[in-house]
């Protein structure tokens, strides 16, 4: 007879003021072959020079509202904004004009604010960014990171929102709920899916 050898659980918390650096890091490595990232950045120097920015503007509310939730060894991150907070959407567009390559940044800036066009009106939770360190994946972070949130979700009765940046993403996020809204593809930038979460009861 064969055992099967079950996994630890996977411990998620929100991350301390000490950790922003490390869940910081992890979306960076995480990101590397994101789409739009790679179109707003595309020599691994302007990549890995300012995706810490990046995030800090695009997520960078999840830390102060406790939001940010890590794996305990901080491989994993999901950095969710709460209902009533957003991107600081000035910040973004001013360090797109002044990082992004040039032929790229009218249909990028376009692409983002379809992003924010497309949220839903009523509140919503906001997942901006999630990953996992590379060496980290398949391991069970990932999931435990989503059941973490969208339990709090379900509990308070409230919706869930993200953008899937990777066609390859939508099975993984499906599986927690999620459908696909429409998809904003905009000149020559890649395609992202807006996808909204009900609550289950």
């Amino acid at each position: 007879m064969a055992f099967r050898m079950s996994r630890p659980t996977i411990q998620i918390r929100s991350a301390t003021p000490d950790e922003v650096p490390q869940a910081v890091s992890v979306i960076v490595a995480a990101f590397i072959q994101d789409p739009p990232a790679r179109f707003a950045w595309t020599s691994p120097h302007d990549y890995l020079s300012t995706m810490p920015l990046a995030t800090r503007e695009f997520a960078g509310s999840s830390f102060t509202h406790g939001t940010a939730y890590v794996s305990a060894d901080v491989r994993g991150a999901a950095l969710w904004l709460p209902p009533g907070v957003e991107p600081d959407g000035e910040s973004l567009d001013k360090m797109f004009r002044a990082t992004a390559r040039r032929e790229h940044l009218d249909d990028l800036l376009a692409t983002f604010e379809q992003m924010e066009k497309s949220h839903p009106r009523e509140a919503h939770w906001y997942l901006p960014q999630i990953g996992v360190d590379p060496d980290a994946q398949g391991q069970g972070i990932g999931a435990a990171l989503m059941d973490h949130a969208l339990a709090r979700c379900d509990q308070e009765q409230c919706l869930a929102y993200l953008e899937a940046s990777k066609p390859q993403n939508i099975p993984f996020y499906e599986r927690y709920g999620f459908e696909v809204m429409s998809e904003i593809q905009i000149g020559s930038a890649p395609p992202v899916m807006p996808m909204l979460r009900r609550p289950r009861r």
